[in-house]
Formats: structure tokens, C-alpha cells, sequence
């Protein structure tokens, strides 16, 4: 299973965010050249942000992005599906239904996973020191 690119630039700027003064804008450029990654790229990600409730942007010179009050309660999923979506990441094509055993144990280890995202709150590995 592989998450897109997107992802990775997202968590990485989830997490320098967490590492910032919550109320403190963080500039997109500032951003960018934190990650090593192109601001117009990176800005498109973060716009997915803002459109999921994770972040907010604020305007003017002084502007950029910033956490929103319940920031100490987003998990690596909220990211994960921000950016990606919710779709499943495995589709029996032989259109066996709930039968198929295949797709019940592909679903299940997705389910198992999406948890563990899910209780792995961003603030949490911020805390835990060097990304």
C-alpha cells in the first residue's frame, strides 16, 4: 500500500505546524522551504486542509496557515483522508459481494490500520522530537 505523495508533504506540514505557536500564522513559503518542497504544490495541499476543518488560513502580510482550536485531537487518518479521501484501497473485481474472502480479510487489515491512524494523534509523534 502506498500513500501519495500529497500525504507525505501534508503530515510533514501537520506536524511543523504543531511544532509553531498555535495561533501564529506560518507562511506558505515558510512551509515550502521548511519541507524542501514547491510552495505552489504544497499550497494545493494545504488548501485541502483548510476545506477538511484541519487548519485555517489567514490573510495579509502576517498571514499563512494555522491550527485550528481542536488541533491536539487530529489523527494521521484526518490528514490521510483530507488528502485522499475514504475510499477503501482494495476492491474485489470479481464483484464476489461480502462473501468473498479475500476482500473480508484485505477489509479487515484496512479497518486495523484506519484504527491505528485514527488513535495516532499528529501532536503525539510532533512530541516525540525530530521529524
Amino acid at each position: 500500500m502506498k500513500f501519495s505523495q500529497a500525504t507525505d508533504y501534508a503530515l510533514h506540514a501537520m506536524m511543523h505546524l504543531m511544532s509553531q505557536a498555535p495561533d501564529k500564522p506560518v507562511g506558505v513559503q515558510v512551509l515550502a522551504d521548511k519541507l524542501g518542497v514547491s510552495q505552489t504544490y504544497l499550497s494545493k495541499m494545504l488548501s485541502k486542509l483548510v476545506k477538511s476543518g484541519l487548519i485555517s488560513s489567514v490573510s495579509g502580510a502576517n498571514g499563512g496557515y494555522r491550527l485550528k482550536a481542536n488541533y491536539e485531537q487530529i489523527s494521521f487518518l484526518d490528514v490521510i483522508h483530507a488528502i485522499e479521501g475514504t475510499a477503501s484501497i482494495f476492491e474485489c473485481g470479481l464483484n464476489h459481494g461480502e462473501g468473498c474472502v479475500i476482500q473480508q480479510v484485505v477489509m479487515e487489515s484496512e479497518r486495523r490500520m484506519e484504527q491505528y491512524l485514527s488513535d495516532m494523534k499528529i501532536i503525539d509523534a510532533a512530541n516525540r522530537g525530530p521529524r
